[in-house]
């Protein structure tokens, strides 16, 4: 399990995406600097324990009709090669020094880790207690063996979010502005193989739920 540390972190995550998220295709809020604030997420485990991988949730109050983003992160000890276009920033960890940090949909460890979370075969973990399963975060899968094979998967951004389409005929479709569901816990659309799913806070205080992913036979 991965240890969290509570420590300092120079610039801090809400700092390095006050400038990253407008460009991103995906941003809704228009050109202003965006007003951040954080509003919950989850963690998964690398296996070799070497990459921290976060999803965090943050709401955009800048505007009249605030947008709650998600956004998955890794965070590494050196620069991974070939994923320029993903480095979200770099920032100093109090314990563990400079830290690279990217786009965790561009970072195979990441996307690995989330076909699996969806597959069942690990658990997502609470954002800011070690060793702390998250109970607010619910999955399905209904596809087979796809999933166990090779996580090689072709990431593409859009309006929309983002895609990750794997070599097995599946394509997971990974919200990027989240929709609180309408009544009771989110379920996956009809013709989905798979879902992830979690909560996180408004800004009047209430919690909300939503869909963060579905997995759906790629067309």
């Amino acid at each position: 399990m991965a240890v969290i540390h509570h420590t300092t972190l120079k610039p801090t995550k809400l700092e390095l995406l006050t400038s990253w998220l407008p460009t991103r295709p995906w941003y809704r809020d228009g050109a202003g600097e965006p007003k951040l604030a954080k509003a919950g997420g989850f963690r998964l485990d690398d296996p070799e324990g070497e990459v921290g991988i976060e999803f965090i949730v943050v709401t955009d109050t800048s505007t009249t009709q605030p947008t709650t983003y998600l956004v998955p992160l890794t965070y590494r000890g050196a620069p991974l090669d070939g994923a320029e276009h993903a480095l979200v920033g770099t920032m100093e960890h109090g314990v563990l020094g400079r830290r690279w940090v990217y786009d965790g949909l561009h970072d195979r460890v990441l996307t690995a880790q989330l076909l699996a979370l969806i597959d069942g075969r690990v658990q997502a973990q609470a954002q800011s207690i070690s060793d702390t399963p998250d109970r607010d975060v619910t999955r399905s899968y209904a596809g087979g063996d796809h999933l166990r094979t090779d996580p090689t998967t072709a990431t593409t951004d859009n309006q929309d979010g983002t895609e990750l389409t794997t070599p097995h005929g599946v394509t997971l479709h990974v919200h990027r502005a989240l929709r609180p569901a309408p009544d009771g816990p989110p379920l996956p659309p009809q013709g989905t193989t798979g879902h992830v799913a979690g909560a996180w806070d408004l800004p009047d205080g209430t919690r909300a739920q939503g869909l963060f992913a579905v997995l759906r036979p790629t067309p």
